[in-house]
């Protein structure tokens, strides 16, 4: 039986411990805290499935999860398709100091407060904003853009885009020069390039960078209460509601156990295929 690694082990151990605190001990104890009850505004510990079949037999659960699962995947569709010509751009039309000086523009609103940002956005959109003024100005009456799906999907690109980019970016980047010049040579076309050389070697970068943005878009709490509305609920705003009815803190947790689920469910999943081989003819 072969020996641990005991340096290895040692150097592994603060990211384990980390792990383990900070992470897989809130999620255990949220767990539990689900199948907990609540009487006179106070939990009682106890190991039963009211509270989840509470929530599961309720349409506006459904209702929630579906409209938070969709909006993240539109986000995270919109944002790829935006993200990718500029990180085309940076890779492949840029020299190296120019791509160095583009991802530390990215990374500058990351200074600065999300919801700050967030607010930049509410006078951009609103009513008698920037947008609508422009489009006074040619005779277009104001468009609604606030309290409505639209503004949920522009603030979780505020909240996501440049990361896309950045990631994006560096897969593109590491890509081998000579298998894309070996497909021009050829005669592939430029269009044909990007989608049979240049995509297929960059998959692990684009998927990664695309799971990130649904993470973030699927938790993501500021966008759908200030741009979107909050009518009707995603997810996270549904945890903040059940915790004001009653102090209802275990079916907040069933929503928030329900989120996690989701979430690794569909890291694995990414994670699989961005890894994956492709099979030999």
């Amino acid at each position: 039986m072969p020996r641990p690694n005991t340096y290895a082990l040692t150097w592994r151990l603060p990211i384990i411990v980390w792990q383990l605190l900070f992470f897989i001990g809130p999620l255990l104890f949220m767990i539990a805290m689900s199948f907990f009850l609540v009487k006179n505004y106070r939990m009682i510990e106890a190991f039963e499935m009211k509270n989840w079949v509470k929530m599961f037999g309720r349409n506006y659960f459904w209702d929630s999860y579906w409209l938070t699962l969709w909006l993240a995947t539109l986000s995270t569709i919109v944002t790829t398709l935006v993200a990718f010509p500029a990180s085309f751009a940076l890779a492949f039309r840029t020299s190296e100091t120019t791509r160095r000086w583009a991802i530390f523009l990215l990374i500058i609103p990351f200074f600065t407060s999300y919801l700050v940002r967030t607010f930049s956005w509410y006078t951009i959109l609103a009513e008698s904003g920037v947008i609508n003024a422009m489009l006074g100005t040619i005779g277009i009456d104001p468009i609604t853009m606030l309290n409505t799906k639209f503004g949920t999907i522009v603030g979780y690109m505020t909240l996501t885009l440049p990361l896309v980019v950045v990631l994006q970016t560096f897969a593109l980047a590491n890509i081998d020069r000579n298998l894309v010049q070996a497909a021009r040579n050829l005669g592939c076309p430029p269009w044909r390039t990007i989608l049979t050389v240049i995509v297929p070697l960059a998959k692990t970068g684009l998927i990664v960078a695309a799971l990130f943005c649904f993470i973030l878009s699927f938790g993501d709490f500021v966008a759908p209460y200030y741009l979107g509305g909050s009518k009707p609920p995603t997810l996270p705003i549904l945890i903040i509601d059940t915790t004001k009815s009653g102090q209802q803190w275990p079916r907040a947790a069933v929503v928030a156990v329900v989120m996690m689920v989701t979430l690794i469910t569909i890291a694995f999943t990414a994670i699989t295929l961005a890894y994956r081989k492709r099979a030999s003819a």
